[in-house]
């Protein structure tokens, strides 16, 4: 398995397996959480570097459904605008996109969020409230609105967020879903039907895929929830759950996210499997395509190196991740000050003949 080999998800064809998995820029977007001209020239840096492949971050659903207040939205139509400038300087230099739609549910800004089961979230500073089912059909169709403007918008697909414990991930969560009902009994049952609504909605020359945790909390679970999703998902990309224990086997070259996405896509190897953490040079990416996964996510060394992905397909040095943790430069409060910048990419810039 060749990084340049192309990878054919439905009817849209990948140039390379590799992905710039969804990264929240935070406090980039306009007053109304719409799409700037700094979000617009981040994406087209990240296009110009050789994905081929660009989900664009978190998008929020709806207001209430944000997982921090300086996030894009997808809400209303007015939004759709920004957008469209983000696809057009992606396809232009030869990726496709997708964009992620999520509804942070109690890991986000709402006090008193949507939750599959009655809890407390963040230390007790949010409550998250047991959701009627008139509640889940009305959030199914916000994802289904969402959804529809993406397509107006010029993406090839959306990503439907359901890992990292936000909404649908503490529904699959047996943690956090204590419902006696069906959505209790059947722990994928919102995930399905959000992503056969919006895949009936935008129809079949759209791809509708998830983010799903392989861990959710354990790997078995994450291996269920994988498969009774399959029918109605066209791509798994896969990372950690919520709540969850992840692990990999003594001597295992890569993460535990990457461990747990290769188990998926063991179990249903006609998928199209994503994989992420961690990946921060060549040889982690080889790795990672030798357990089998069919595209490699690039986080963070992407942020550092926009043209990482090009640099591993040349076998040219690439800018890495220094993992600063909490000083990181693309964390939230670091992002509300425009000064601070990255030591890795600063580090890599200076060093490198290729900027």
């Amino acid at each position: 398995m060749k990084i340049t080999d192309f990878v054919k998800i439905k009817n849209i064809t990948l140039k390379n397996r590799i992905a710039i998995p969804p990264m929240v820029c935070f406090y980039w977007p306009d007053e109304n959480c719409g799409v700037s001209q700094k979000n617009i020239e981040h994406y087209k840096a990240l296009a110009e570097g050789g994905a081929g492949l660009i989900i664009v971050e978190a998008t929020a659903i709806t207001k209430r459904s944000r997982l921090h207040e300086a996030e894009l939205g997808l809400w209303e139509d007015s939004q759709i605008e920004g957008f469209k400038k983000i696809t057009e300087v992606i396809h232009a230099n030869g990726a496709k996109t997708f964009i992620q739609l999520v509804h942070a549910g109690g890991n986000g800004i709402d006090k008193n969020a949507d939750a599959p089961s009655t809890m407390l979230y963040w230390g007790d500073q949010n409550k998250g409230i047991e959701m009627t089912k008139e509640r889940i059909e009305t959030t199914t169709q916000d994802f289904v609105q969402a959804a529809l403007r993406a397509k107006k918008a010029g993406f090839d697909g959306v990503e439907i967020h359901g890992c990292h414990g936000y909404l649908l991930s503490c529904f699959f969560n047996s943690r956090t879903n204590v419902r006696t009902d069906e959505y209790g009994k059947d722990k994928s049952l919102f995930a399905k039907e959000v992503l056969q609504a919006v895949r009936k909605a935008c129809g079949d020359d759209f791809i509708v895929g998830i983010r799903l945790g392989a861990f959710e909390p354990l790997l078995e679970d994450g291996l269920e929830h994988a498969k009774a999703i399959a029918p109605f998902t066209d791509f798994i990309d896969a990372s950690y759950g919520g709540n969850c224990d992840g692990f990999a086997p003594e001597g295992f070259p890569c993460s535990q996210a990457v461990y747990g996405a290769s188990c998926i896509k063991k179990e249903l190897p006609d998928m199209p499997v994503f994989c992420v953490h961690n990946i921060n040079s060549r040889e982690d990416v080889l790795a990672a395509l030798k357990t089998g996964i069919d595209v490699v996510d690039i986080g963070k060394a992407s942020l550092v190196d926009p043209a990482f992905p090009n640099h591993v397909i040349n076998n040219e040095p690439a800018g890495q991740c220094l993992h600063c943790k909490n000083y990181c430069r693309w964390n939230p409060p670091q992002m509300a000050n425009p000064k601070l910048r990255c030591p890795g990419a600063d580090k890599w810039n200076k060093n490198s003949k290729t900027k």
